[in-house]
């Protein structure tokens, strides 16, 4: 890890994401972070506690002149979605993040940054370890597996928390203050199917797209990035259509939360069909290749001869799930009606898997309306199970309504004015925040999310803005010296 990171301004802020960013802490796989933050709790001296699913709390007695203060909750998932490039070899089980300065903008090689929400993290750790920062009486609250679940957050027992205020530090735009966010729910097809002996006329081919920028599924929607699985289907579909293309094995995406960057097929044609097969199929990625031009410039699809593969699947089934995988909505469904520029419900086509006779599609779908959600959520679920797949709803956890009569966010609202000589955007997302599970248990906490640029979060174009962490970090202090009285 490079040293030129702990160098930067706040070198506080800049030094505790070193620190968190040297241990792997997969969602899920959390226990060494949780082990590390607890280690840091009490290394300090502080009040620390690991609850029953594992988010830790640390708490931390006001500064001399702030005890009449209400206490204040600040809030950060401790888990980073773990994505690479194909080409990059890491192992993040093992591996801390490999970080560099380039201009204004902290990266990681070939690999995500954990910016989010190890910024928000890294945040909190400076001002527990701090013996000069005003601030009220904070409790820190580090949930687990935000990204593939927010299973922490769920399981967050009404009581826990004193506080009155919830700073939640998981917001990607330094002049946006979060009052809202959409809710989530998994839809996953799964059914299996006969294979098939590869008939010995037949050749093998293998089909690549890559070069896809990726990003968050979520916040990047309606960016109109490429969806790889989506570009693979086409492929497939226009293959069988004209020349009786058959399917071997799919490997597509990797994570609901992150739109597909990368998936690649193995397949089967005839081979007296392969030099009008090459030309459709050069036609078709040259005509997809000029749709993307402007979002994707670094979209590839590449044509290989391989092996022929020893099993193909069954037909009719593979008719069925090309045709299932086409007609199943991928990006934004609805636009709020509400509110301007920001998208009600989406979905996202994440995880593609067909092999030795197992099709597995992962999904994600958000809205920041519960009966759009579930309208979503039953078109996919008729859509898959229309090609014999069984479809299970799960993880779902709800949206946070936005409280435009919060008194946080008018202190938010002042003290960004007067930093910045502008109003802030005050906006509700299309992230799933934690704050809508928290507020389940917590209904009368006063609730805000904001926090530094990040752009390309769980992509490994995933990258930190370093000007942008000092402005925020000036506006995390102005906050805690100017929250409200008890």
């Amino acid at each position: 890890m490079s040293s030129e990171i702990r160098q930067l301004q706040p070198q506080q802020l800049w030094n505790k994401f070193a620190d968190l960013n040297a241990v792997p802490r997969a969602s899920k796989k959390e226990e060494r972070v949780i082990a590390f933050m607890k280690d840091f709790g009490k290394n300090l001296g502080l009040e620390t506690i690991e609850d029953e699913v594992g988010n830790v709390i640390i708490r931390k007695p006001a500064t001399e002149g702030m005890e009449n203060r209400t206490t204040v909750v600040m809030q950060s998932h401790l888990d980073m979605v773990h994505q690479k490039n194909n080409d990059t070899i890491f192992d993040f089980d093992t591996q801390g993040i490999d970080m560099y300065v380039e201009g204004d903008w902290v990266k990681a090689k070939g690999t995500t940054l954990g910016a989010d929400n190890g910024l928000g993290v890294a945040t909190i750790m400076a001002i527990l370890e701090s013996t000069d920062i005003l601030h009220p009486p904070i409790e820190a609250l580090f949930t687990i597996d935000e990204e593939t679940g927010m299973t922490g957050a769920m399981g967050l027992k009404g009581g826990l928390l004193k506080g009155g205020i919830l700073l939640n530090l998981d917001t990607e735009e330094d002049d946006e203050i979060g009052v809202g966010c959409a809710g989530g729910i998994d839809v996953t097809a799964t059914r299996t199917y006969n294979e098939e002996d590869t008939p010995e006329f037949k050749i093998g081919y293998s089909i690549t797209v890559k070069g896809l920028q990726g990003g968050h599924s979520g916040m990047q929607i309606h960016e109109g990035l490429g969806n790889s699985n989506k570009i693979l289907n086409r492929l497939l579909f226009d293959g069988f259509e004209n020349f009786g293309l058959r399917i071997s094995e799919i490997d597509g995406g990797s994570l609901r939360n992150a739109i597909p960057r990368e998936s690649k097929a193995v397949i089967a044609i005839d081979a007296i069909h392969e030099e009008a097969f090459l030309l459709e199929m050069k036609l078709q990625a040259e005509a997809i290749k000029k749709e993307f031009k402007t979002m994707e410039p670094d979209l590839d699809i590449l044509i290989s001869k391989t092996e022929a593969p020893k099993h193909i699947m069954d037909l009719g089934v593979q008719e069925g799930l090309t045709r299932a995988i086409y007609a199943a909505c991928n990006g934004v469904y609805r636009m709020s009606a509400d509110i301007p520029d920001l998208v009600e419900t989406s979905n996202n086509i994440g995880r593609v898997i067909v092999k030795e006779g197992h099709i597995h599609i992962g999904c994600l779908t958000r809205s920041s309306v519960e009966s759009s959600k579930m309208d979503l959520a039953n078109t996919l679920r008729a859509t898959f199970e229309l090609t014999g797949c069984e479809v299970e709803l799960s993880g779902d956890y709800p949206g946070w309504t936005p409280n435009m009569d919060s008194a946080i966010l008018k202190v938010l609202t002042k003290v960004y004015k007067d930093m910045n000589g502008e109003d802030p955007h005050v906006a509700a997302c299309h992230a799933g925040l934690e704050c809508g599970i928290l507020g389940t248990n917590y209904p009368d906490i006063d609730m805000i999310s904001f926090g530094p640029n990040i752009k390309g979060a769980h992509s490994p174009d995933e990258r930190a803005q370093i000007s942008s962490v000092k402005k925020y970090w000036k506006f995390v202090l102005e906050i805690l010296k100017q929250t409200p009285e008890e």
